[in-house]
This record gives C-alpha cells, sequence and structure tokens, in this order.
C-alpha cells in the first residue's frame, strides 16, 4: 500500500513535467493519443469527481465568513480574464475560431491545479480552495454566458449546449464526488491519495489529445498561438497581483489571488471547444493548460526558497 501511495503522489507531483512530455508526445506521434476522441469529455468529469471527493466542508465554510473577499475574487476572475482574453483575441493576427477558443479559456472558472501551486508557494489555501470551488459552481451561468457575449463577435455561439455541457461535465460529477465523500468512512485517506492522481491523469489525456487533433495547426501557427498564450498568462498573474494590493490583501492572500487569476479551468476550456466548435478551437486551451502549469510550477518554486510559508 505504502508503495501505491508513493506512486499516486508522485504522479500528482509530477503533473507539470508529464503534461509536458504528453503535450510533446502527442505532437511527435499525434496517433497516440487521437484514440481518447470519444472519451476526453469524461476524463474532464473525472477530475471534478475527483476534486468532489477531496474538497473540505470546512473549506466551503470558508465562503460564509469571508463573503467579501471571496466576491472580490470571484468578480475579478471573471471580468479581467474574459476582457483580456478578449483583447488579446483581437489584437493578436488569429483566425476566428482560435480567437474564440481564447475567450472560452478566459471565461473558465479557476483551475483545481492552482490550489496545489497557492499550497506550494506559500499563499493563502483555504482562500485558494473556496475562490476554485465558487467559481467553479457559478460557471454553468457565467462562462456560456461571457463566451456568448464576447466570444459572438468571432462566430456564433448558443448558450445552452454549453450550459449543458458544463453541467454534466462539472457540477454532476463535482456532486457526486462529494456525496461519495460521506460515504467512503475509513477508505476517505486513501481516497485524498487517489483522487489528486486521478485529476493529473484526465489533464494529461485531454491536454495531449488536444494537441494531437490540432497538430498541423500547431505546425502551421504556433508562434502567434503560444505569444497569446504567454501574454494572456502573464496578464492573469499581473492583474491578481495588483489588484489583490489594491483590495488590501496581505501577501498570502494576493498570491492566492495571483496564481487563481492567472491559472483558468484550461482543460474545460479544450472540453467545451472540442464539443461544441471546430478542432482549432481547442488549440488555445491546449497550449494554455501545459503552459500556465509550466509557469505556475516554476514561480511556486521560486516562491518557496525565498520564503517561509506561512501557516495554511
Amino acid at each position: 500500500m505504502k508503495i501505491l501511495v508513493t506512486l499516486l503522489r508522485a504522479l500528482a507531483n509530477g503533473l507539470a513535467p508529464l503534461t509536458l512530455i504528453g503535450a510533446v508526445a502527442a505532437y511527435l506521434h499525434p496517433p497516440l493519443f487521437l484514440g481518447f476522441k470519444a472519451s476526453f469529455q469524461w476524463f474532464f468529469a473525472a477530475t471534478m469527481f475527483a476534486l468532489g471527493v477531496v474538497l473540505e466542508p470546512r473549506e466551503l465554510a470558508a465562503t460564509v465568513r469571508e463573503p467579501g473577499r471571496i466576491g472580490l475574487g470571484v468578480l475579478t476572475q471573471y471580468s479581467v480574464m474574459p476582457l483580456f482574453g478578449f483583447a488579446v483575441a483581437m489584437l493578436l493576427p488569429l483566425p476566428e475560431a482560435v480567437a474564440l477558443g481564447f475567450i472560452i479559456v478566459a471565461a473558465a472558472p479557476g483551475a483545481m491545479a492552482s490550489n496545489v501551486i497557492v499550497y506550494l508557494a506559500g499563499g493563502a489555501v483555504a482562500y485558494s480552495i473556496a475562490l476554485t470551488t465558487v467559481s467553479t459552481f457559478l460557471s454553468p451561468f457565467l462562462t456560456p454566458l461571457l463566451v456568448k457575449l464576447l466570444g459572438g463577435v468571432f462566430l456564433p455561439v448558443a448558450v445552452w449546449p454549453l450550459m449543458r455541457t458544463i453541467l454534466l461535465t462539472v457540477v454532476v460529477p463535482l456532486g457526486g464526488g462529494m456525496l461519495l465523500r460521506r460515504m467512503l468512512g475509513r477508505g476517505l485517506a486513501f481516497a485524498r491519495e487517489l483522487a489528486p492522481a486521478v485529476a493529473a491523469v484526465a489533464i494529461i489525456v485531454i491536454c495531449s489529445y488536444a494537441v494531437a487533433a490540432n497538430q498541423p495547426r500547431i505546425a502551421a501557427m504556433g508562434t502567434p498561438v503560444m505569444i497569446a498564450v504567454v501574454l494572456l498568462n502573464g496578464l492573469g498573474y499581473a492583474a491578481g497581483w495588483w489588484l489583490a494590493r489594491l483590495y488590501g490583501f496581505d501577501r498570502r492572500h494576493r498570491l492566492a489571488l495571483a496564481i487563481e487569476i492567472g491559472m483558468q479551468n484550461a482543460g474545460l476550456g479544450v472540453v467545451l471547444a472540442l464539443r461544441h466548435f471546430a478542432p482549432e478551437t481547442a488549440l488555445p486551451g491546449a497550449l494554455f493548460a501545459v503552459w500556465c502549469i509550466l509557469t505556475a510550477a516554476g514561480a511556486s518554486g521560486w516562491l518557496r526558497r525565498r520564503a517561509v510559508p506561512a501557516p495554511i
């Protein structure tokens, strides 16, 4: 059992390099991952189920204790990043379908991986988890509306199909995971080890499949898309940090908000793009997922070496 737990932890902790390895492998030999075409949506549902299993009820209680601070964070999440995504899509010479992909990524909620990164960086973990949870529960309503409002400039967008997909792949499995948590009893300790590993595998598969499906497009227009990815990710981190400072947050909460805003749930963006639009619409989400995990993991290591993390 100890060996299995060690392997599960290594898998979860190795999300950044494994995502990069998967993306490179998918680019060099797409058939490795093209077989996941029929199941990528359910892989993402698995990440939400895993989040539901490990979600602590006391973390949810934080939404009651700090409604103002969490409200500011969620408002920043669903205003700043969509506007940045729209600006990047408008200013750079991108095809319409790819531009729409940036809107979808920018309108997504925070990524569950951000909670791990906030912990490693010494930020306010409970606050990060609360932001991810609230923004995720709001995503079935806000994400489709923002994609319709901003993305409709590039291509027609239907709100209800997007909303239905988010409900089936986010809310239902998240609720199922929370329900299972209450039934696990002694098995909860092992579930806490298993869930992050399951989520890591799912994220790796989703991103790798999206890269494989877009391999010719990456070869043809990878540079401008990658520039846009780097720009959007950097703007998110910077805006999260400086706005948190404007809000009067302490350093730990500034770190948490910066990471939460900069790291979008690009996996959800990929699922929505592949399910409802042309394959190239998923390209920004696939590249963003790989890049934001790498930058956040690198930044957390740098911060951890320069500051003693405060208590969680």
